[in-house]
C-alpha cells in the first residue's frame, strides 16, 4: 500500500510540473519551486495530512488545466483564482504568511515585466 502512495505522489508532482509549462516563464519557475518545497515539506505528514495534501494538489491540478485550456484552447481561461473569504480564515499563520510571500514574489515578477 505505501508503494502504491509513493506512486500516486510522484505521478501527481510530475503531471503539477507538466502543467507549470504552460505557464508564462516567470511564473513556471515560481510554481515549481513552490511544488518542490510542499511536496518536501509533506514528505513525512501523517496520513490524515497527506490525503488533504493529494486531495488539494489534485484539485489544484485539475484547475490548472482547465486554465491553460489543455481540453483545447477555447476552454482555457485566466490564471489564478482569488481565495473566497472562508478559506482564508481556515488558515493558519504560517499558511497567511506563506501566501503572503508567493504573493510578493508574483507581484514583484509581474512588476520587472513591465518595466
Amino acid at each position: 500500500m505505501a508503494q502504491g502512495h509513493v506512486q500516486r505522489v510522484r505521478l501527481l508532482y510530475k503531471t503539477i510540473l507538466k502543467l507549470h509549462r504552460g505557464l508564462p516563464p516567470e511564473l513556471q519557475v515560481l510554481g515549481n519551486s513552490y511544488a518542490k518545497d510542499e511536496f518536501k515539506r509533506h514528505k513525512n505528514c501523517n496520513s490524515a495530512e497527506a490525503a488533504v495534501f493529494m486531495n488539494e494538489w489534485t484539485k489544484y491540478a485539475l484547475d490548472m488545466s482547465e486554465q491553460l485550456g489543455l481540453r483545447g484552447p477555447k476552454t482555457a481561461r485566466e490564471i489564478g483564482d482569488n481565495l473566497d473569504e472562508e478559506a482564508l480564515n481556515h488558515l493558519r499563520d504560517e499558511q497567511i504568511a506563506q501566501l503572503y510571500e508567493l504573493h510578493l514574489a508574483a507581484t514583484s515578477q509581474s512588476k520587472e515585466e513591465k518595466t
